[in-house]
């Protein structure tokens, strides 16, 4: 005889909605809402310069970018086409061996992909590469 259980879920299946809900609100939070102070991952005082290259074939979006990078406290050093119109993702290059600086810039934006390309120019620390996917960039306050 089949035995059967009662509606009311039990205390784990109580526990682990808890739990998902919780890891949801934490994310939405995240995401889309808090305070959000200019650089809040900033792990030294130091100034960041960051080069802009518009690879998306969108006039005016380097622009947009660099404007909300400025908002955000990071010092646009130079804003300018890539070297071609077709990227097809947005990314961020380190161009420095120490990464903490472009992750810093990575996040600012929503997180694109970043990528490590050491140069010794001292144009600047971190270039952001906009490609067409610059939608999924966070660009406004």
């Amino acid at each position: 005889m089949a035995r059967r259980r009662g509606g009311s879920g039990g205390p784990l299946v109580w526990a682990l909605a808890l739990v998902v809900l919780a890891l949801a609100g934490s994310w939405a939070w995240t995401r889309f809402g808090g305070l959000r102070a200019a650089r809040p991952f900033s792990k030294s005082a130091r100034v960041v310069r960051v080069q802009v290259l518009n690879g998306s074939g969108e006039a005016g979006i380097g622009g947009r970018v660099a404007s909300f990078l400025r908002e955000g406290g990071y010092q646009v050093v130079d804003v300018r086409n890539a070297d071609r119109p077709d990227y097809f993702s947005s990314l961020v290059v380190a161009r420095r061996s120490d990464l903490s600086t472009a992750r810093e810039v990575a996040h600012y934006l929503g997180g694109p992909p970043l990528i490590r390309q050491v140069w010794d120019s001292d144009l600047a620390d971190v270039s952001v590469i906009i490609g067409s996917d610059r939608s999924r960039l966070r660009i406004e306050p």
